[in-house]
């Protein structure tokens, strides 16, 4: 049996859902573990998990380095609700949990800065110099 590939979805995407899927499954065990009393952080933290998956596949079809700013985004909130679990106050996760978790995101993080380098560039390529950049707000004559 083969499996058929969306020819829309770009390779990039892939490899970068693939990783990101290796931070998820780390950090989602260690977050199911935690204790009840934190249970309202806890379903804030799995929920931002999964949201960044979701927009690297938008992304992926629509080709807009745009939404690839919104995934960002969704990796720095991620970066800073890991800092809070670790806390000393928290201890949801240990200071090497934090480290491991931090490494597997970061790395996500890098792929994704290449694609949004990637396709900035490519869409920088689509002006010509007959058609100069213009100012936000600023119309032709």
């Amino acid at each position: 049996m083969t499996i058929a590939r969306d020819q829309n979805t770009s390779t990039d995407a892939l490899a970068i859902v693939e990783k990101y899927e290796a931070f998820v499954t780390y950090l989602y065990p260690i977050l199911q573990r935690s204790p009840r009393q934190h249970g309202i952080l806890r379903d804030i933290v799995l929920g931002a998990l999964f949201d960044p998956i979701g927009g690297l596949y938008h992304a992926a079809k629509s080709r807009q380095v745009s939404r690839l700013y919104v995934v960002d985004a969704q990796f720095a909130t991620l970066r800073s609700y890991l800092r809070f679990l670790a806390r000393e106050s928290i201890k949801i996760i240990t200071p090497k949990q934090h480290r491991v978790a931090l490494a597997l995101l970061a790395e996500s993080g890098r792929m994704l800065g290449a694609w949004q380098k990637k396709l900035g560039h490519s869409d920088s390529g689509a002006r010509t110099s007959n058609s100069p950049a213009r100012r936000m707000g600023q119309t032709g004559k």
